[in-house]
């Protein structure tokens, strides 16, 4: 297993197509008024992890993870980073999972698990692609980091931290408003 340095990586809280079941990927849709909470219980509980450190925080240039860390990390210098972006769901993007099943028969709307649905999009950045650009941003850390980015983008990225397998990544949560702190291949989360 390959050692990265240590993450506190933070989901982007709630946003309006999450709570309306819409595939966002590298769509936009804003954070609802349990998003912006979510977001202030992540600055609360960074605030005592980190303490006096100052480690470089870079955040996915996607609307909802930008005010994420607007808000859980106020008065941190943010780094945008492209690499942090969701994965790309293709046709699948602003679609609901009844609007995926009308419009594509052949993809499964209630596939075992979102990851799997959204790699599966038809135009969209697949797994491969997607797992390779997550590693390139892991292998070019260079000192503990804090990193806000989305939930599929998470499982990925814990998932190759923890050296797990694609099934795994899978069953991983995507809880929002806490913090997962990922260090010498192990994961704690922070509620």
């Amino acid at each position: 297993m390959r050692e990265f340095p240590k993450i506190w990586f933070l989901r982007h809280g709630e946003t309006e197509w999450n709570a309306e079941g819409r595939v966002q990927g590298q769509l936009e849709s804003d954070l609802t008024p349990r998003g912006l909470l979510q977001a202030q219980r992540q600055a609360e509980l960074i605030r005592a992890a980190l303490g006096p450190l100052r480690p470089p925080c870079f955040v996915s240039p996607l609307r909802r993870a930008q005010r994420t860390a607007e808000i859980a990390l106020a008065g941190h210098r943010l780094h945008t980073e492209p690499r942090l972006s969701e994965v790309h769901a293709g046709g699948l993007q602003g679609l609901t999972r009844d609007e995926i099943a009308q419009q594509y028969p052949q993809i499964d709307p209630h596939a075992r698990s979102a990851l799997s649905l959204f790699c599966a999009a038809p135009d969209g950045e697949g797994f491969a692609r997607f797992h390779d650009r997550v590693l390139d941003l892991l292998m070019g850390l260079e000192a503990p980091s804090v990193l806000v980015a989305h939930g599929l983008l998470g499982q990925v990225l814990r998932g190759i931290i923890c050296g797990l397998d694609f099934e795994e990544m899978e069953a991983l949560p995507n809880e929002q408003g806490c913090i997962y702190v990922l260090e010498q291949g192990q994961e704690t989360v922070l509620r």
